[in-house]
Formats: structure tokens, C-alpha cells, sequence
């Protein structure tokens, strides 16, 4: 069984909102609480619109010009403080551990996450998930994407597993769910807020938890 990482084994909207406490910890003072719910609501948009996108100088750069801070972190400096920072923003639910245990006492288990292996291995090793998996595939790493069929091609010879008898869960319609049935792999959609499938995919089975694996 494989799994995407982001948003789906780890909270990604949990860490934003831990890594703009910490901005607002470093960079600015005496801000009204009216005023930094509003900037968390901007810096949030700013992430989502370069979600994907590696360097992330440009929602930095963007927050700061809409919010002057007390302090003005360097422009060369946003791509590190990023990088720096962003992976310990993030921690491990406890009951997916016991559940990825679980599933590993049955099957392989692996990871495909799209990103870079320094971010992705400092979230993986950060939140424990190193240790439970089998394998762990970084697009950067392997230099294919989802959804291009090659990267789940390459997760199935490297854990020397058939697409017929492989799981894919993930949050993703399109790059996971998509992707993963371009190389014959059945995809779970793994959509807690319940979202409306706008897409001509038909995922293999939907769940809103990951405990909804282990009744399977």
C-alpha cells in the first residue's frame, strides 16, 4: 500500500498555521488579534497559490509587502527560513502511526510525495514516518512527478510489488488518484472535508479517515 504525504499522512494546513505563528513570533510586535486573523487568513492564500511550487520566496515576499514587519527578513534569506523551518511546523497524529503499523504487519508500505528531498526527508524524519515505511519516493529524488505514471512505476520495481495487487491513498484527485490509475494502481481518494469530485476520475473507494483502511 502506498501513500502520498502531504495532507494526507500529515497535516499540511496545521503546519501553515504553526509556521505563521513563528513569523509573527520573529517579525512583528504588539499586533491586535482582529489583525492577525486576517493576516493568517492572507498567508494562508499565499501558500495555497504557490502550493507545489519549490521556492518559496514569493509568499514570504508577498506577506511581508502586504504586512510590513517590525523586523524584514532578507530577501535571500526567505528560500532557507523556509526550508529551515517549515518541516519541524509539522507532528505526526499518533492513531496514523498505530494505523500504518498495523497495515505494514500485512503489506508493503511506501510513500510518493512530490517535492524536495530536503523538505520532505526533514517532515518524513521530523514526524518518525521514516522508520515505518518500506520505501519512501521524493519526486526531486527520482525526477519524475505525479501524476506521471513513471514515479508510481518506479515505487512498484522498488518494492517489487504488481499494480494489480496495489493501493494508492491520496488526497489528490487528480495528481493521486489520477496518476496512480495511469499506472494501473487502485487509488483511494482520501477526502475528510468532503469534497465534490468535479473530475471524470473515479477513484476505486473514497474514506474520510485513515482508520477506514484497517476495515477494508
Amino acid at each position: 500500500m502506498l501513500f502520498d504525504l502531504d495532507d494526507t499522512l500529515l497535516n499540511r494546513d496545521q503546519a501553515v498555521d504553526h509556521l505563521f505563528f513563528l513569523i509573527l513570533d520573529r517579525f512583528y510586535q504588539d499586533l491586535q488579534h482582529s489583525v492577525k486573523n486576517d493576516m493568517l487568513e492572507k498567508f494562508k492564500a499565499y501558500d495555497k497559490k504557490d502550493y507545489g511550487i519549490s521556492d518559496k520566496t514569493t509568499v514570504l515576499q508577498s506577506f511581508f509587502d502586504e504586512f510590513p514587519p517590525s523586523f524584514r527578513l532578507p530577501h535571500h534569506d526567505m528560500q532557507d527560513f523556509w526550508n529551515d523551518h517549515f518541516p519541524h511546523c509539522f507532528s505526526i497524529n499518533p492513531q496514523t502511526l498505530k494505523i500504518i503499523q498495523t497495515i505494514k504487519m500485512h503489506v508493503k508500505v511506501g510513500i510518493i510525495t512530490n517535492g524536495t528531498v530536503q523538505r520532505q526527508k526533514a517532515k518524513i524524519i521530523n514526524t518518525q514516518l521514516n522508520s515505518c515505511f518500506d520505501d519512501i519516493i521524493i519526486s526531486e529524488e527520482v525526477g519524475y512527478s505525479k501524476p506521471d505514471k513513471r514515479i508510481f512505476d518506479y515505487a512498484l520495481h522498488q518494492l517489487h510489488v504488481q499494480p494489480e495487487v496495489t493501493l494508492f491513498v491520496g488526497d489528490d484527485i487528480e495528481k493521486d488518484i489520477g496518476g496512480c490509475q495511469r499506472a494501473n494502481i487502485k487509488g483511494i481518494w482520501f477526502n475528510p472535508h468532503q469534497f465534490t469530485n468535479e473530475t471524470d476520475i473515479k477513484p476505486y473507494a473514497e474514506i474520510q479517515s485513515l482508520d477506514q483502511l484497517l476495515m477494508r
